[in-house]
């Protein structure tokens, strides 16, 4: 499943976990990005990986655009 999410600068992502494997591209802005006990600040043609049941969340340091995608698909999100 694929997601498409904007962020207004400032904008928080709460830390949070699900038993989804996620990869997610930043499209535009910047941001701080936590996973697990790593904090690093990504931005426009980066790129991570977030294994299933990790504890992860975002603060949008610049307005921008996240691509998530998702395994299995989110039924949350239908």
């Amino acid at each position: 499943m694929l997601v498409k999410a904007q962020f207004d600068a400032e904008a928080v992502g709460t830390l949070h976990e699900h038993h989804h494997s996620q990869v997610t591209y930043v499209e535009s802005g910047v941001f701080e990005m936590t996973i697990g006990k790593e904090i690093r600040t990504i931005r426009k043609g980066d790129g991570y990986y977030i294994p299933p049941h990790e504890i992860h969340g975002c603060v949008c340091l610049e307005p921008g655009m996240l691509l998530d995608v998702f395994s299995p698909l989110r039924e949350d999100f239908l």
